[in-house]
């Protein structure tokens, strides 16, 4: 089963094409298929989730110079700069130099190949879609900024650019939403942990994001006032999402009852009340409560809920983890899921690192129906409740973390493992047997090296090269771990 999304995805495409003017009086009939290739693109667009703003073809610097105008006026997350044919840097000079959102040099030629028997200087122009590419790439190094990223092909079906132009479009989801996001905060950082310490002003500043302290009497109201149907409601949806086994042969993990699963319930729908009050995209949390009170059930019991809505494409994150929080989204924007994770113990035996943690997990990337059991303990963390527990679907993963450098900036780090089978512990919370290249050790000791968080975001597939773009996208230091 998949959790729905409480949104669709969604982020502001640029198109804009360049030519050169003086061929259009020299070759007739040149233009029109030019801006046929422009309708092409703008079809392949279609259905990618995206709005798309059609600026034009540029062929001259006063429409270049207009065309910015109109970028910067549609509050454009990602222009993609469709090369019809040769242009000069004049179409693309005043657009490289007064933007700061990524560009993409769009060069998808109209035929596979040169008609060299039957050739003609028309028909090399309208497969000229490389020429200028290296002159771009100059100007943007001239205007002192990052060199753009290019797609290179031909026009009819090549799956490869299909998929770089699908894969852009989704980190335009993370850009869009990273730009935008108003995430909510409550409590504090556990006194221990200094990693997870962050100014949230230094996100507003990465990233445009707002950053919401709150309070937790927000939700205890919530939760007081919760109509009775929408707690039965959402204990159905729980029950049909999670199977509820057994113990096995951990203590701390009973199996969960039927009034644990209610209170989980009236915890979510107070929890989701509150997102919408808020309107919020993301929400860190830690908050211990007075012992033995009411307010401390209801705050230690977010984890069931928290692990729905992340699945939904609201990522929650405990221990009040602001960084985790939006490595999360963007693996969430980009469709690979993002769960709550740390390192676990290693087998070494099968040469794997458990990652997991007791919460909150993107269920959709579960390899099966994920368990519910009840902790009486939350280990290192005051209270008990209901836990989740899983491991990943088997196959390629991609792990971000996002920590913060010398220089007190943000930074990215990446790192691509494979999820393998393989038996975990019966303890309540999300494991995954994962395997790195050139092996563990060396992986970890360069992982340890980058001075990580010690929590990531764990999605599926290999996504490093989209994650590398949104972090060059806002200037952030990225390190992908290699693998020789």
């Amino acid at each position: 089963m998949i959790v729905p999304r409480r949104k669709p995805l969604t982020a502001n495409i640029g198109i804009l094409g360049v030519g050169h003017k003086t061929y259009w009086d020299q070759f007739d009939g040149l233009l029109d298929v030019m801006e046929s290739k422009m309708t092409i693109f703008a079809d392949i667009l279609k259905d990618k989730g995206v709005t798309v703003c059609d600026l034009g073809l540029v062929d001259d610097s006063k429409k270049a110079y207009h065309a910015l105008k109109e970028i910067k006026r549609h509050d454009i997350d990602l222009l993609f700069i469709r090369m019809v044919t040769y242009a000069t840097s004049e179409t693309f000079a005043p657009i490289v130099q007064g933007l700061s959102i990524p560009i993409v040099l769009v060069a998808l030629q109209q035929d596979k190949a040169f008609d060299y028997k039957n050739g003609t200087t028309f028909l090399q122009l309208c497969n000229d879609d490389i020429c200028a590419v290296p002159e771009f790439c100059s100007v943007a190094v001239r205007m002192g900024k990052p060199i753009p990223n290019v797609i290179i092909g031909y026009q009819d079906n090549d799956t490869v650019a299909l998929k770089e132009i699908d894969d852009y479009c989704r980190a335009a989801h993370a850009i869009h939403d990273l730009k935008c996001a108003n995430i909510g905060y409550i409590g504090r950082v556990l006194e221990t942990m200094y990693d997870m310490h962050v100014d949230p002003a230094l996100l507003t500043k990465t990233f445009g994001c707002h950053v919401l302290p709150m309070e937790a009497e927000e939700i205890y109201q919530n939760f007081k006032h919760t109509d009775p149907a929408k707690t039965e409601a959402m204990k159905q949806r729980i029950l049909s999402f999670f199977n509820t086994p057994e113990p096995g042969v951990d203590n701390l993990a009973d199996k969960v009852n039927t009034s644990d699963i209610i209170f989980s319930a009236q915890v979510a729908v107070a929890l989701e009340t509150l997102i919408d009050q808020r309107d919020l995209t993301g929400f860190a949390y830690y908050y211990e409560g007075e012992a033995g009170s009411e307010m401390r059930r209801v705050m230690t019991n977010l984890i069931v809920g928290n692990s729905l809505l992340t699945s939904a494409g609201f990522p929650m994150c405990g221990e009040f983890d602001l960084k985790t929080c939006l490595a999360m989204l963007i693996m969430d924007r980009l469709e690979i899921g993002g769960s709550f994770a740390e390192f676990h113990p290693i087998d070494f035996h099968k040469g794997t690192v458990l990652v997991g943690h007791d919460g909150p997990h993107h269920i959709n990337i579960a390899q099966s129906k994920p368990v519910l059991r009840f902790l009486k303990k939350y280990h290192g963390k005051p209270g008990s409740g209901a836990g989740v527990e899983f491991n990943i679907k088997e196959g390629p993963i991609t792990m971000l973390a996002i920590t913060i450098n010398k220089q007190n900036e943000l930074k990215f780090i990446i790192a691509e493992g494979v999820s393998v089978g393989g038996r975990i512990p019966s303890t309540g919370n999300t494991n995954t047997h994962a395997l790195f290249q050139p092996d563990l050790v060396t992986f970890l000791k360069r992982w340890m090296a980058e001075g990580p968080t010690h929590h990531f975001a764990l999605g599926i597939g290999h996504h490093a090269k989209d994650i590398e773009f949104i972090a060059q996208s806002f200037g952030v230091e990225c390190i992908t771990i290699p693998k020789e």
